[in-house]
């Protein structure tokens, strides 16, 4: 029939694109690449900073939808990964690839919508525009509602995802599962969803012990996931990938535990309060999350400049996070190379810069002066490349250049 001949059709593309992703996988280029990210995280000196750019809103742009062939949604689910991982591979930097397919482990969360209450959001209302919170703890008898959510490993419903993966791509990619935290250890994430923003900040002076006993909440939720990874035996390493990619983590026997991991966090959430109410309402609550994981980075956008003394009193700090928003020099003066610093671009810098000397002058200064660090050089948080479809090929370039002049 037409659909068989097609569905046949698309197994045989998302093999080919898969025998591409493992011949790159192979590659001496590919190899260089990893060690350079152990090196740095290993707080070696590699041969030059690693470099890495996240297009995630330029993805639109980068792989329209209308260029998959796919129809099949499973099939084009990875037909779309593998298409954007050559795009990656195109663009040149250290993304690295690894020559396994993974497959998530299943886990079921009760109630369903996790939290017992439904998390709302006012949707944008123009193309591109920003969605706003619509919290459904408004009051603090709303907060009766929240509950603590059970996860519960599927292991038949993962076992059934595995042999699929493996039906199509075993004999190319071998199939991995993976398993990872269940709930993230940022926390002021969910607190703005359940809470709002505007209320969150609020509550740091008129309601403390409200915002307490919802961080209280959210810790204890995470810690409880954590339990339930760790319990279906699947838990995975996260030391591949791209920031993250580093040496084994942790005691080298017995069961997987998050002593093996890293944990990534941050508190945007928190970036306009004071560093004494970011350690008392944010920090805390994270860190007893932070002792059970064998290696930590920390930051994402928010401004550390004041609140570095707190993130350096994390004991198994790794990374710090160096947004852009962060005073540079300090973070080179205090972090030195105790730890690795993660230099974030401003990504509207990148995409709307005049040309590219402006583009190559902020690297090189940036780079120059981060000399003797143990330096990653990261673009993230890409909205748009406002036509630019080759921005992150330039910038890709420009930095490895950068990284190339200054990391001897």
């Amino acid at each position: 029939s037409l659909a068989m001949t097609t569905l046949l059709t698309e197994r045989t593309l998302v093999r080919e694109l898969a025998r591409t992703i493992a011949e790159l996988a192979a590659s001496p280029e590919n190899a260089a690449r990893i060690r350079r990210w152990r090196d740095v995280n290993g707080l070696r000196r590699p041969d030059r900073a690693p470099v890495y750019c996240r297009p995630v809103g330029c993805w639109e742009e980068l792989l329209p939808e209308e260029r998959l062939r796919c129809t099949d949604p499973w099939l084009r689910g990875i037909e779309r990964q593998f298409r954007r991982q050559l795009i990656k591979a195109e663009i040149g930097d250290d993304d690295p690839l690894e020559p396994s397919f993974p497959v998530g482990a299943a886990f079921a969360a009760d109630p369903p919508n996790l939290w017992g209450v439904e998390v709302g959001r006012h949707a944008a209302t123009a193309a591109g525009g920003a969605w706003a919170y619509d919290p459904p703890l408004k009051t603090e008898a709303d907060f009766a509602k929240l509950a603590m959510p059970r996860v519960t490993y599927l292991p038949d419903e993962t076992g059934r995802r595995a042999e699929r993966a493996h039906g199509l791509l075993g004999d190319i990619l071998p199939v991995r599962v993976v398993c990872d935290a269940p709930l993230g250890a940022t926390l002021g994430t969910a607190a703005a969803d359940l809470r709002g923003l505007t209320a969150m900040m609020m509550d740091t002076v008129d309601d403390p012990a409200l915002l307490h006993r919802l961080m209280a909440h959210l810790r204890d939720a995470t810690l409880a996931a954590m339990d339930a990874a760790e319990a279906s035996g699947l838990l995975t390493p996260n030391t591949t990938g791209p920031m993250l990619c580093s040496d084994p983590i942790g005691p080298p026997d017995g069961p997987v535990t998050f002593a093996n991991c890293w944990c990534m966090a941050n508190s945007q959430e928190f970036d306009q309060i004071s560093p004494a109410r970011w350690e008392e309402f944010c920090l805390a609550y994270q860190l007893p999350i932070f002792a059970r994981c064998g290696l930590v980075a920390y930051g994402c956008c928010e401004n550390l400049t004041r609140k570095m003394e707190g993130v350096l009193c994390i004991p198994n700090l790794r990374i710090f996070v160096c947004s852009a928003w962060t005073d540079l020099d300090r973070v080179i003066e205090r972090v030195g190379s105790h730890h690795v610093i993660m230099w974030r671009q401003k990504a509207s810098d990148v995409i709307f810069a005049a040309d590219d000397g402006a583009l190559r002058a902020a690297l090189e200064d940036g780079m120059r002066r981060l000399r003797g660090c143990h330096v990653q050089i990261v673009l993230r948080e890409l909205q748009t490349l406002a036509g630019n479809l080759d921005r992150l090929h330039v910038w890709t370039r420009l930095a490895i250049a950068a990284a190339e002049a200054w990391s001897a």
